[in-house]
């Protein structure tokens, strides 16, 4: 692979692509949208240049109802596959997502403006995913015996259906993690997918299928369609049988509706406004490197991403020093290697509403402690990772999301100020705490109103631990992914009780009133016997 790396002397305007991706590479991934022949054509351009990047197919209404068609007649088979045969596909596709990692990581590149080692991140929480789904599936959907109505008499099993054909809307900050992730629960759990990834990003995501069917998936269990969410997002809902979205809380609230008007059931992870709490017995130089981890990956484009730093008085001095000490050496620019800190912006209206939130701040009286510039001299979409002081709650990014590289520092008195201040805002995805006592941190952390809380790291922490449920709470959406909340989501819970000899109802020749004197002394018998 041909590498250019962003010197001072060679602007990112100038930053070719990849030598993996030629105009025959793109153009075959292309293809794999469901798209009529002769559709109309929309060009998406590389964040690091603004050059033209990939000409992709739009799928019309009816695409999306043909795509929904195939993929019904499909699921039926994929449902009556048997689990083993899932769990090896899904496996042979994590194999491939690592042995072809460097495709993936030229295509996210490309499409969103990160940098290599931010694209890396996605590769690995894929392939930790597709593994543990692969080898936990069969756990949590195998039948299961549940207590019967009377004991011994009433045989209860719950059982596990898949939901048919899930609708997946998956972002451009996180192409690969949000594209395939999401479906590889709803695939496991017997579900067909039809996906409209963000135009963006959409080759990303049309790799991560063409890998999947390459795994053994057959075809029409898993298709995606592009366009605008205004054009196809209406068909999307009206077909779906379950609705899985990543996005803004906006458009999460309308979609969250339409599910309900349909009776159809939402996962939905929305915006965030996360907070990280250093607490005043913290270790300084590891929060600081915390905060960076927790505040710029990804150009600050990541909802579990920090925005709001709350210091223990005491401390803040030492900690505002050392974070801006190393916020101001990292490295901005565009790189096909792992040379750079910082990436670009994706789109131009995420520029727009960086350099729109810092400018309304400093007009209003805060500090620039770091950074507060775009780049136009690296590229048309980049902005210099920035920290703010004197945040008051009249400026725009005091409790509006930014998603950029933006993070305002506050100081507070103690761990109630911090959590008060932490939750006083609607929504509630991820928050960090630091502290040099695990138990002290752990107590603040339940306190906080966010899905997710890691302690000592940034959001790693929590997102990789992919046993236990991910998602957020108020404004932040509803639903969760990961864990076992994460596949069973997809499926519908039915009860098949057998009740044998006798149930409910007098046996002959024993009056109402008798039976119920029986079984009100049986119900008494358990309560003392301590049946549950």
């Amino acid at each position: 692979m041909t590498v250019e790396h962003l010197t001072p002397s060679t602007t990112a305007r100038h930053l070719g692509l990849p030598a993996s991706l030629t105009p025959a590479r793109i153009e075959g991934l292309a293809a794999r949208v469901t798209a009529a022949p002769g559709a109309a054509r929309v060009t998406t351009t590389a964040p690091y240049s603004g050059a033209p990047l990939a000409d992709l197919p739009v799928s019309t209404p009816a695409d999306v109802e043909h795509a929904f068609a195939r993929a019904r007649i499909a699921q039926q088979a994929w449902a009556a596959t048997p689990l083993n045969r899932r769990k090896q596909i899904l496996l042979r596709f994590h194999d491939l997502v690592l042995a072809r990692q460097d495709e993936a990581l030229d295509l996210m590149q490309a499409e969103n403006g990160k940098t290599r080692r931010d694209a890396f991140l996605e590769v690995t929480d894929i392939a930790i995913v597709s593994r543990y789904y692969a080898r936990s599936a069969a756990r949590y959907l195998a039948p299961k015996r549940r207590r019967g109505a009377i004991p011994v008499l009433t045989r209860t099993t719950e059982l596990r259906h898949p939901k048919g054909v899930v609708a997946v809307v998956s972002p451009w900050n996180y192409p690969l993690s949000m594209a395939a992730g999401d479906a590889i629960a709803a695939l496991m759990a017997g579900n067909a997918v039809v996906q409209k990834p963000d135009t963006q990003t959409a080759l990303t995501a049309l790799w991560s299928l063409e890998l999947m069917r390459e795994a053994g998936l057959p075809a029409g269990v898993w298709q995606m369609v592009v366009g605008r969410g205004g054009s196809i997002g209406g068909t999307l809902m009206d077909h779906a049988d379950y609705m899985m979205f990543t996005g803004s809380t906006a458009s999460g609230r309308k979609i969250a509706r339409d599910a309900g008007e349909r009776l159809i059931g939402a996962s939905l992870e929305l915006g965030g406004k996360n907070a990280m709490l250093v607490l005043d017995d913290a270790d300084i130089e590891k929060a600081a490197d915390g905060a960076v981890a927790a505040c710029f990956p990804s150009a600050g484009q990541l909802c579990v991403s920090v925005e709001r730093l709350y210091v223990a008085e005491s401390v803040r001095d030492a900690f505002v020093a050392a974070f801006v000490a190393r916020t101001k050496k990292l490295e901005i620019g565009a790189a096909y290697d792992y040379s750079v800190d910082v990436g670009s912006l994706t789109n131009p209206s995420q520029l727009k509403t960086v350099t729109e939130h810092v400018g309304d701040a400093v007009a209003k009286g805060a500090t620039v402690l770091a950074g507060g510039r775009a780049r136009p001299d690296l590229g048309p979409l980049f902005h210099e990772p920035t920290v703010l002081a004197d945040v008051t709650p009249d400026m725009t990014l005091y409790d509006h999301e930014t998603f950029g590289p933006v993070v305002s520092v506050f100081s507070v008195r103690d761990d109630n100020e911090a959590v008060a201040r932490a939750n006083a805002t609607p929504y509630g995805l991820n928050a960090s705490v630091w502290s040099r006592d695990g138990a002290r941190g752990r107590g603040v952390a339940a306190r906080l109103h966010a899905g997710t809380v890691n302690v000592n790291e940034a959001f790693a922490a929590a997102w990789g631990s992919v046993d236990a449920p991910m998602g957020g709470m108020g404004d932040s959406g509803l639903g969760r992914r990961h864990g076992a909340e994460g596949i069973l989501k997809y499926t519908e819970a039915q009860t098949v009780a057998h009740q044998r000899l006798q149930g409910f109802t007098p046996p002959a020749g024993v009056s109402p009133e008798t039976w119920a004197v029986l079984l009100t002394g049986a119900l008494r018998l358990l309560r003392a016997a301590g049946v549950r």
